[in-house]
């Protein structure tokens, strides 16, 4: 007889929705780029403006 006492293994991310997330939209951008300018954070639009002119993903922008 093999009994386990463990008890089931149960994922981290059960019920959660996996994947690749859904873009952003063209109105979530500019609201995005509009709250940094009146924050006047430059450094933050201008890394925020580099990252959606080149496509580039969040873990390749940190790399920078």
């Amino acid at each position: 007889m093999n009994v386990s006492t463990q008890p089931p293994f149960t994922p981290g991310n059960k019920g959660k929705l996996v994947g690749q997330k859904t873009p952003l939209r063209l109105r979530d951008i500019w609201a995005i780029r509009v709250r940094l300018q009146l924050a006047k954070k430059t450094r933050d639009l201008a890394l925020f403006n580099l990252a959606i002119d080149s496509k580039l993903r969040g873990c390749d922008l940190v790399n920078l």
